[in-house]
């Protein structure tokens, strides 16, 4: 079974399904939860597989100023010369962690310069911070304040003499993936963005020019909803694949919820998309 978008149509059981039959199938896994076990945050969070480093990507710490601030960042870039695309990296809920630095190695490989803000800097930076702490510390900081951190992302990344600056994207996930969303708002020249199961902005969303891929998991019914109304909003701007069976962090590698065909078919669709 495959639900993608945009044109809100799925293969399901060898039947074609409505946009309609996807928001029924969504209430449908909601009300089955009652008696279900979930995976507990706890277990969600747990410590990534280690990522080997890549042979042909170079990797640094860098820092950048927003506003009187100082932003520290991961920048992963191939080690073969000239111009490559940028690409901006959010990370979700618990900071900048190894998983995140992985997959900017990972998009490095791809041909990728990848920067990947932490933004915790402000108050001490992920390595710093307990996981629990991380957690509480990015609840607590604002939305508008987070968004200012990322913004000049994109000048470091355009002013970047391995980049070509015309080609600037960016991929979020999770907590930052509503941070992609409000960053392709503010950013009329990102070229594209992608986002792994993030919740959508209530507002803006008409100020977005970049085409933008989403990904969602089906069990993951609170967040998966948004993609109908994402898709209504934005319209062939908007690209979306929903995985079967799957649950939220479908994606991350050594936690239960992982899927490893789910998660390669995930990283080829993105890959696919942002080189093309």
């Amino acid at each position: 079974m495959e639900i993608q978008g945009p044109l809100t149509k799925a293969v399901l059981s060898g039947r074609t399904v409505s946009r309609r039959h996807l928001l029924q199938s969504l209430a449908a896994v909601a009300g089955s939860c009652a008696g279900a076990r979930w995976f507990s945050p706890a277990r969600a969070w747990a410590m990534p597989v280690p990522y080997q480093a890549e042979a042909d990507v170079s990797a640094t710490t860098v820092q950048y100023k927003a506003g009187v601030s100082t932003i520290s960042a991961f920048l992963a870039k191939p080690a073969a010369g000239g111009k490559h695309p940028g690409l901006i990296l959010v990370h979700d809920d618990v900071g900048l962690s190894d998983r995140f630095t992985g997959y900017a190695r990972k998009l490095a490989a791809a041909g990728f310069v990848v920067l990947a803000p932490d933004l915790l800097s402000r108050v001490g930076g992920t390595a710093s911070l307990s996981r629990p702490d991380a957690v509480q510390k990015l609840k607590e900081l604002s939305p508008e304040g987070t968004l200012d951190d990322l913004k000049p992302t994109f000048e470091v990344l355009a002013k970047n003499p391995s980049v070509d600056a015309q080609r600037i994207s960016a991929v979020g996930f999770g907590w930052g993936a509503w941070r992609v969303f409000l960053l392709a708002e503010q950013l009329p020249s990102l070229r594209k963005a992608v986002v792994f199961y993030g919740a959508t902005p209530t507002e803006g969303l008409e100020k977005i020019q970049a085409p933008i891929l989403a990904h969602y998991a089906q069990e993951d019914f609170r967040i998966t909803g948004n993609a109908v109304l994402t898709e209504k909003r934005l319209g062939k701007k908007f690209t979306y694949y929903v995985y079967p069976k799957m649950y939220h962090t479908f994606l991350y590698e050594g936690t239960p919820a992982y899927d490893a065909e789910a998660a390669s078919l995930a990283w080829k669709r993105t890959l696919d998309f942002l080189q093309s």
